[in-house]
């Protein structure tokens, strides 16, 4: 068993359709496929899931919306006639614009490009339909809900050989649609991996794999062949996108190894994603570098030499409390130090002083905005004793300052942070420097 999710830019248009068609059939094991809305055809195009949040925002605001559906409309119309399907769509329209002219929810407005490509796709293959919301829940606060979404869908899954299943959205208790965030259709796939207990799940996209830099920053970068789930979640978590980072865990826990292919090129053999670390003889130090902006820098200073330990727990219960995201350095005896997301941060920041402040214990706290992070992944990195200090020299010969560097004690990444403004510059030296 296989599980085979398709990206936006993979069913495009009729031609990509062809094209997911031939890779599907291409393997008998593939048998469960999750598709994404249709992504952009050509340059300046726009996405089925962006003109259907417009529909929302037109409708929500009391302007007409209509024009921007009869465009979704035509983009399905055109893939279903220049794919000679029988299939009619009109009743799935008229559905849809009825539950918006009443006012349907974002999440519903978004979750329907997902859904009618998986009805085109099911039909186009000969596959069941299976809707997403009959499978994947959500709690009351939106939540997941991970093990009743497994024993549910397994159910299902049991009594169909090869079914469609389509991506991003789930259901809520009383039945309405909930979407995952954007790019949740990694995650739908490694969820209907995990419960089909598949042997392998398949993530089709765009390019070849993970490269060990952004393109756009590093010309030419190296193709990363092989890669823990591990690794791969620090780099999605600084910035890389090929893959969403919450689709790791339904996977990684079951053992299920992810490989991420390319839908126009499907000869390539594209990354393995695997759960243990791999021999990667011609790159041992790191398996890759990616950097994120939007970070600022919070330190918390305690200024009464008494109650240190648990002082540092409320600090981080504080943060849990208030759901600041961040990667947290080391601290010393006195102080704690965060690396934050800025604009969720500043949100939540005077709520963060005053309940730290409640624990009457004395402290002073500066933020430094503007802050990028970048991240170096590899098991490699840590047994390096001269990593840190190549770091270190590759930066300052740019005349690049480093705010703050922490090796993880765990054997998997290096945090750096520069300023905004120079993330590129230093991404670039970090990968001369290694490669």
């Amino acid at each position: 068993m296989v599980v085979a999710k398709f990206g936006g830019s993979s069913l495009a248009d009729a031609a990509q359709f062809q094209k997911v068609k031939n890779i599907v059939f291409a393997d008998s094991r593939r048998m469960l496929i999750i598709p994404s809305a249709p992504g952009r055809r050509f340059d300046k195009d726009e996405k089925v899931t962006d003109l259907l949040y417009l529909c929302h925002s037109q409708q929500a605001s009391g302007m007409p919306f209509q024009k921007t559906f009869e465009e979704i409309q035509k983009r399905y119309s055109d893939i279903a006639k220049q794919l000679h399907l029988s299939l009619e769509l009109e009743p799935f329209f008229q559905e849809i614009q009825q539950q918006m002219e009443e006012g349907a929810s974002a999440d519903y407005f978004a979750s329907r490009g997902e859904f009618l490509n998986g009805v085109l796709l099911a039909n186009y293959l000969g596959f069941e339909f299976l809707d997403a919301a009959e499978v994947i829940f959500f709690n009351e606060q939106g939540v997941f809900e991970a093990e009743k979404t497994n024993y549910v869908l397994k159910q299902r899954l049991d009594k169909i050989e090869k079914a469609v299943i389509p991506g991003f959205y789930g259901s809520n208790p009383d039945g309405s649609i909930r979407v995952f965030s954007r790019g949740g259709s990694d995650i739908t796939g490694a969820i209907v991996a995990r419960a089909a207990q598949a042997e392998l799940y398949e993530n089709w996209t765009d390019v070849s794999g993970f490269l060990m830099a952004d393109p756009r920053i590093v010309t030419d970068p190296r193709p990363i062949s092989h890669i823990t789930y591990h690794e791969m979640h620090e780099l999605c978590c600084a910035g890389a996108t090929v893959l969403h980072e919450d689709c790791v865990f339904p996977v990684s826990s079951a053992g299920i190894p992810t490989n991420i292919r390319n839908t126009n090129l499907p000869q390539h053999p594209g990354t393995m994603i695997t759960c243990s670390a791999l021999q990667r003889e011609d790159f041992a130090i790191f398996a890759g570098v990616s950097g994120k902006k939007g970070f600022s820098l919070l330190v918390i200073e305690k200024e009464n030499p008494d109650h240190t330990w648990s002082f540092v727990q409320e600090v981080l219960r504080v943060a849990k409390k208030y759901g600041i995201k961040f990667q947290y350095l080391p601290s010393g005896a006195h102080c704690v130090c965060l690396l934050v997301e800025a604009k969720q941060f500043f949100e939540k920041q005077q709520d963060f002083e005053r309940e730290i402040t409640k624990s009457n214990v004395p402290f002073s706290m500066t933020v430094q905005p503007n802050i990028a992070g970048i991240v170096l992944v590899g098991y490699g990195i840590i047994h390096n004793r001269l990593a840190v200090n190549r770091i270190y020299t590759a930066l300052q010969r740019h005349n690049i300052d480093v705010a703050m560097i922490n090796q993880g004690s765990g054997e998997l990444s290096t945090w750096v942070g520069v300023s905004e403004n120079e993330m590129e510059e230093a991404i670039c030296a970090i990968y001369e420097e290694f490669l």
